[in-house]
């Protein structure tokens, strides 16, 4: 152990009360394998600040989508009305875009919309997590290998291969009930099938229906209905593996989800303190809505070692469709009362996309000299926003004969081309440096068409384009001064796209038809230590992040814009540190601080002011967990453990009106989540109870527009209540 290790290994005895930290024999913090930069490597080896949730931690918190594994990573927020419904936010990089700041990955699929026109930031996939050997979360910038659109970071999906080596299978089942709602279930299962020495398949399904706690009360003449936000999600992954030899691999996978949504999960609160009203959780339904979210994802992998290099070659193919229905009967209801009587309004809406991708790259063998990458990407995407807006008969879906009321149709095209690179140079034992660079083009056309007494009319708009091209780069200095210690330095920058706008009916000449790409530069300083037997980890990072041309949501007329703002910053640190304190007890604690705020004054129609926190980013946040096992007779292990999760005080989105108003923001309170597990494992088959949000907290997680709910009021999302299931698991 170096100097350095030892120093670190005193103050980490002094935190823990003078308790020295020893590994028991099997109880230490195994060795994490990332592909962060698209190679295997050991987490410790990477210079730049990655988490990793693997499949143990996923089923030990019950996982059934992002939000149950979020309290995991630090710096890592969602912002959610609906299961399928959310946008991802690391280390305060947010204001609100339609674009999204932190890029998905599947594997080696790339999912999600990169343009601004097909709503990709509150899309992100929200993909099943059972039977995932883990989920990389990288925090900064990571424009050099992963491109457009990963500003904050890239959330990356890693399903368990194929293996050729056993077969085998397990299926889970849950039940659970949520306070004031509804019961769910799920079921999952997985079976890997060794067909060969070198060829395996693997699949999975999984069948989840979480019961609905939202109710409409008649609210402003609303519906009179319980529990109106069910959910169900259910699909399955399949994947095959050839590997005839050393020198070649083939993998081919399929993803396929479906999300149903039965109204959203927003809430009606008040308008100035985002206090949730009537005393319970409600939702003014005039009109049922629903949302559909379907994915899909197909990729094949080849990998040919060609002695001097690797070649990977990665072809992907992936789409998202959302048909979903919304409840516009406060908004415009009252508008065309004059012209067709009592009537409640729906607007019917399909959004979706198809995205083809293909990564090439040569990548070097590990060496204690140099190490290389280098590869080429190209993408093409079609984006589609098809809407409809009819009038109804009061408490019926059954439409009334009116004129148009609106119509509107957005098609889209984005095509990207990049090359990149990246060389580590090992200088010392001690001493190296990982250089990066990418540079991309992208071209964009959007075609505009809208009709209709609500939309201004017909109007054909002519066709908008746009193209620009970036560099991208990456520079990364570590000290490694033994196998358990290591600092780094890393200087990175990002972009997202612009692109070409959409327009709102009598939009002033103020609203620009193209919007520009937005960029930041990231500067962050990390330490990675370890005891020498795995009994303790801490990783930390300290940053500042500087961003500019900030592209902003804002609201014209009833209707969405992009807009470009000026400049804002994210300064902040993250620490995440992993012990055990005694046979079987073992003990995590993450938190960050985050000071994320704009540098200028956005445009007036988005709302920000000099000063404003950046939205839904919490000053500080922070997880406390801890699990402890034992033997139960001669073959069975019994578990408890739990978590605490608290955010502090956080500014709700944007609003102009109300900022002008009130010299400020919105806020949303600090609030704290409960989560507690227990459960045998005997071997074949397992049986866990756990309860998530015991203390039955109502944290919000996203604010909507004023004029959406009635009666003043204004829409927030809010998180699951207090849920109580029991999961029995089985392998074969």
């Amino acid at each position: 152990m170096s100097d350095l290790s030892k120093v670190l290994h005193g103050a980490f005895v002094l935190l823990l009360g003078a308790t020295e930290v020893r590994a028991a024999e099997g109880q230490t913090i195994e060795e994490v394998i990332v592909t962060a930069q698209k190679r295997a490597e050991a987490l410790i080896d990477v210079p730049q600040s990655v988490s990793v949730v693997d499949e143990r931690m996923l089923e030990r918190n019950q996982a059934a989508s992002l939000g149950d594994y979020l309290k995991l990573v630090p710096g890592l927020q969602l912002s959610q009305t609906t299961p399928g419904f959310g946008r991802l936010v690391m280390r305060g990089i947010n204001t609100g875009g339609v674009a999204s700041t932190v890029a998905v990955y599947v594997d080696e699929t790339p999912f999600g919309s990169s343009s601004g026109l097909v709503n990709g930031a509150i899309l992100a996939g929200d993909f099943d997590p059972f039977d995932m050997q883990r989920i990389e979360v990288l925090r900064g910038p990571q424009g050099t290998l992963y491109g457009a659109s990963s500003l904050g970071g890239v959330l990356k999906f890693v399903p368990n291969p194929p293996q050729t080596d056993s077969t085998a299978a397990r299926m889970r089942v849950s039940a659970e009930n949520v306070a004031d709602g509804e019961m769910g279930y799920s079921g999952t299962g997985m079976v890997n099938l060794a067909l060969a020495d070198s060829f395996a398949v693997r699949a999975t399904g999984y069948y989840r229906d979480q019961g609905g706690f939202i109710d409409s009360i008649g609210t402003a003449g609303s519906d009179v209905e319980e529990d109106i936000n069910s959910s169900k999600s259910y699909g399955g992954r399949f994947a095959a593996l050839w590997a005839p030899g050393d020198a070649f691999s083939a993998r081919v996978s399929a993803v396929i989800q479906n999300i149903r949504n039965e109204a959203g999960g927003d809430v009606e609160s008040n308008a100035r303190t985002l206090d949730t009203l009537y005393g319970r959780l409600s939702q003014s339904q005039f009109v049922p809505e629903y949302s559909d979210i379907d994915y899909r994802v197909y990729n094949a992998t080849l990998d040919f070692d060609l002695g001097f290099a690797t070649l990977t070659s990665a072809s992907s193919y992936n789409e998202l469709e959302q048909p979903f229905r919304s409840d516009l009967t406060t908004q415009f209801s009252a508008v065309v009362a004059p012209l067709i009587g009592p009537n409640e309004l729906l607007q019917n809406q399909i959004t979706k996309y198809d995205k083809v991708t293909q990564e090439l790259r040569l990548s070097s063998p590990s060496s204690d000299k140099v190490e290389w990458l280098a590869g080429a990407y190209y993408t093409k995407e079609q984006g589609d926003i098809i809407q409809h807006i009819d009038a109804v008969a009061p408490g019926t879906l059954n439409i009334l004969p009116t004129p148009l009321l609106a119509d509107a149709l957005l098609s889209s095209e984005y095509e990207e081309k990049a090359i990149f690179t990246s060389l580590t140079a090992h200088f010392t034992d001690v001493f190296d440096v990982t250089f990066g660079g990418r540079y991309s083009e992208n071209d964009q056309q959007a075609v505009q068409v809208s009709d209709g007494a609500l939309a201004g009319g017909p109007r054909t708009f002519p066709v908008a384009t746009s193209s620009e091209d970036v560099f991208t780069y990456s520079v990364a200095p570590k000290w490694k001064f033994d196998e358990h210690t290591a600092i780094y330095v890393r200087v990175a920058s990002g972009f997202r796209p612009g692109g070409p706008n959409v327009l709102p009916p009598g939009a002033p000449p103020d609203v620009p038809r193209i919007y520009e790409s937005d960029e930041l530069t990231s500067y962050e300083i990390g330490l990675k230590v370890e005891a020498a037997d795995r009994a303790w980890a801490v990783d930390f990072a300290l940053f500042h992040i500087s961003w500019q041309d900030i592209q902003l949501f804002a609201r014209v007329n009833n209707f969405g814009v992009n807009v470009n703002g000026g400049d804002a910053r994210s300064d902040g640190f993250e620490l995440t540190a992993t012990a055990f304190l005694s046979e079987g007890w073992n003990v995590s604690f993450n938190g960050s601080v985050t000071d994320a705020e704009l540098e200028d004054n956005t445009p007036a129609v988005s709302g920000g002011r000099k000063g404003d926190a950046l939205p839904f980013t919490p000053e500080w946040s922070a997880t406390l967990s801890s699990n402890y096992e034992w033997a139960v007779g001669a073959s069975a292990m019994a578990y408890v453990g739990g978590s605490v999760r608290y955010l502090s005080d956080q500014t709700a989105s944007y609003d102009a009106a109300f900022r002008t108003a009130n010299a400020r923001q919105r806020e949303v309170e600090s609030y704290e989540v409960l989560d507690l597990q227990a459960g045998v494992d005997f071997g074949r088959y397992t049986v866990e109870l756990y309860g998530k949000n015991v203390t039955d907290s109502e944290g919000k997680t996203s604010s909507g527009a004023l004029g959406g709910t009635p009666l003043g009021s204004i829409g927030t999302g809010v998180i699951r209540p207090r849920t109580f299931g029991l999961t029995v698991g089985f392998s074969f």
